[in-house]
């Protein structure tokens, strides 16, 4: 079935209405780890209580990825997308006038959820409106757009809490998800206008989940990318000033720091990647050559202990990169009319480990320190948790993907 062909500025349009909702997902993924020194002094929150309330996101955005699947294939991005950000401006609202935490935990839940297509929407519709090769360019550059968005909630939002507070920053947040459903519903297509056959048969959401090759990643995908977000949105902060010694506006440097390395890194990738990523098989190989680095850089941090500071998180997510080819390899590997499922499939368990991990890590942490182990030490067992289940999960994935 040929895809629509659109225009070059129509396609860009597209795909910068879509980036601003994406930015603004992951600017609110990621500023607890700018803001969680305010969370905690305010709301006296333990180790396990901030990994719960930040991963309370990843929960709300996991639970709605599978029916979110079947509604973007049969109502697609333009009106789901704008129908979950509006939840989004209900969540970031309830947030910024929370008096306790129960409040601070409902509101994130329902941010999570909101956002929840700011990045499947456009993965769907890209799948059915680009060709292949801008289709693996768009994808990765709106990762980019990801790494922006992270970069922002760190020393931008630094530099706003002593002039309006954190409170002040997500009212702000509210007007500009405003302004992008706004966006969407001028500028984005309907869905009966595009070439995508509605009436083609759907397919089972158990052949996704039996196929061979979703298995294979099916353990990488909540272990290895799990906690590479509940590291990047959480963790590489409370890490900076609680392992490290650095104050709360050096973490907020460092962040910036890892965030633009993340900007940069992803900027090159979308521009290489579709040279050398043109099929599943591409991919596979990539990964099997790819993944395990940023396994090696944390064995290195682990070892450092406070002398891995804002640098060396910066090289763990240029070396977790790879993992960002599973998405687009996921899309290639089912027809057109099960593209949505298969994504948000996949997003599932992303972020159902994104949250289990982001969690488990605070409450190691706490345990640690209950039995009078030292934060710092406390803190590698933690990582080590991490590395363990990353590293027997890419053996998974090694022994699947030969066979």
């Amino acid at each position: 079935m040929p895809k629509p062909v659109l225009t070059k500025s129509k396609a860009i349009i597209i795909f910068l209405v879509f980036a601003l909702g994406y930015f603004i997902s992951t600017l609110l993924r990621a500023i607890n780890a700018t803001i969680s020194p305010e969370l905690v002094s305010e709301f006296n929150l333990s180790a396990g209580d901030l990994g719960l309330l930040s991963g309370a996101y990843f929960l709300g955005f996991a639970s709605v990825q599978i029916p979110l699947g079947y509604l973007l294939d049969s109502k697609g991005p333009k009106k789901i997308v704008s129908y979950f950000l509006s939840l989004t401006i209900v969540g970031i609202i309830l947030f910024a006038n929370a008096k306790n935490f129960q409040i601070l935990l409902l509101s994130r839940l329902l941010i999570g959820i909101g956002v929840g297509a700011c990045l499947m929407g456009p993965l769907t519709a890209y799948r059915v409106w680009f060709q292949d090769e801008t289709q693996q360019r768009s994808n990765s550059w709106m990762l980019m757009v990801g790494a922006i968005g992270m970069l922002s909630s760190s020393l931008p939002v630094q530099y706003l809490l002593p002039s309006i507070g954190w409170r002040g920053v997500f009212i702000n947040l509210a007007i500009l998800t405003f302004i992008c459903i706004v966006l969407i519903v001028l500028f984005i297509p309907k869905w009966e206008n595009s070439n995508f056959d509605q009436s083609s048969k759907q397919g089972k959401l158990s052949d996704i989940w039996n196929n061979d090759f979703f298995k294979s990643l099916v353990p990488m995908g909540f272990f290895n990318y799990g906690s590479l977000f509940a590291i990047q949105t959480l963790w590489a902060g409370p890490w900076l000033t609680r392992v490290s010694g650095y104050t709360p506006e050096e973490s907020a440097k460092g962040l910036f720091l890892l965030y633009s390395s993340l900007l940069f890194s992803f900027l090159l990738w979308g521009y290489y990647i579709p040279r050398f990523s043109k099929n599943i098989s591409d991919a596979v190989k990539l990964l099997r050559w790819g993944a395990p680095l940023n396994l090696i850089v944390l064995v290195a941090i682990i070892l450092l202990g406070p002398k891995a500071g804002a640098i060396h998180w910066a090289i763990f997510g240029i070396s977790s990169i790879f993992l960002s080819l599973t998405q687009p390899a996921v899309g290639m590997a089912f027809p057109l009319n099960n593209a949505g499922k298969a994504l948000t499939s996949f997003n599932l368990l992303l972020f159902v480990g994104a949250f289990v991990l982001q969690w488990v890590i605070g409450l190691i942490i706490d345990l640690g320190m209950k039995i009078n182990i030292s934060e710092e030490n406390s803190f590698k067992i933690a990582m080590s948790f991490v590395l363990l289940t990353s590293f027997f999960s890419y053996l998974f994935f090694l022994f699947k993907s030969k066979n």
